[in-house]
């Protein structure tokens, strides 16, 4: 296992607390996933900060999320799940707890859908949150327009689900160059077992990674996606972040790692504990 930098964080994990309700419908469900549990995984990789990020299991009721970010402390920062409905106080109390963003899950659909794009930006925009957004392959082609569109960052999820969704990818891969290019785009490398389903993919998406990072470097981020919810058999998180670290040259981790991180979650900004 490598060893990490200092401030690394990891910027996509989730939590679940089996003495709350999941949403209705078919929604991805597991097993406890605590904030004590994740400290054991923090402590074997040295990972000193990260990003809760609000499962589609529970649609709008981030109160685990909430839950979550005050245990973790200033060391940590949140992405919850919003819809028109919520209120400037709704708003408030999610962003005095550290959330920093909202997302949309278009591939486990229910409580987000392209519809509330427009709205949830305007109502977020003076928070100065982003969205990020978890879409097939060909609808992240054919949202790009709508997304620049939108005055707020935004951070695309898992890799753009790189291999997942179409069988040639790369109307996939100028589409993200594109939306990188705006300044105010971030690329999630997270979940390779999503973006890469097969084994024999995984060389297409490391070259790829490599092309993202030389153009713009200063655009990705990474994520463990522990507890990997999507995952019937675990993947090894230390392997994981070997893998993608392998992918990026030397001078790529620390700022994909720690850099890069600490301006989009504002971790130079809000205080830490």
């Amino acid at each position: 296992m490598r060893r990490v930098p200092a401030d690394t964080c990891d910027c996509q994990m989730h939590l679940y607390d089996p003495q709350m309700p999941f949403a209705g419908g078919p929604v991805l469900q597991h097993a406890e996933a605590s904030v004590r549990h994740y400290r054991q995984l923090q402590h074997r990789l040295g990972i000193t900060r990260n990003v809760v990020v609000q499962p589609s299991s529970y649609g709008t009721d981030n109160r685990v999320l909430v839950a979550g970010l005050r245990t973790f402390g200033g060391a940590a920062r949140g992405v919850a799940v919003i819809d028109p409905s919520f209120t400037r106080r709704d708003l408030q109390l999610l962003d005095d707890a550290g959330v920093v963003g909202t997302r949309f899950n278009l591939v486990q659909a229910g409580a987000t859908v392209v519809d509330m794009l427009e709205p949830v930006a305007e109502m977020v925009r003076p928070l100065g949150w982003h969205l990020q957004v978890h879409a097939p392959g060909g609808d992240l082609v054919q949202l790009a327009d709508r997304l620049l569109a939108l005055h707020v960052p935004l951070v695309i999820d898992h890799f753009a689900r790189h291999q997942a969704d179409m069988g040639d990818p790369r109307p996939l891969e100028q589409a993200v160059l594109r939306l990188l290019d705006s300044g105010r785009v971030w690329l999630k490398l997270s979940a390779p077992y999503i973006a890469a389903p097969a084994e024999q993919q995984r060389a297409a998406l490391a070259e790829t990674v490599r092309r993202w990072f030389d153009a713009f470097p200063e655009r990705l981020v990474w994520g463990s996606d522990w507890p990997h919810v999507t995952e019937r058999e675990k993947p090894d998180d230390a392997e994981l972040m070997d893998l993608v670290a392998a992918w990026l040259p030397d001078t790529g981790s620390p700022r994909v790692l720690v850099d890069n991180p600490a301006q989009l979650y504002r971790f130079d900004v809000l205080p830490s504990t």
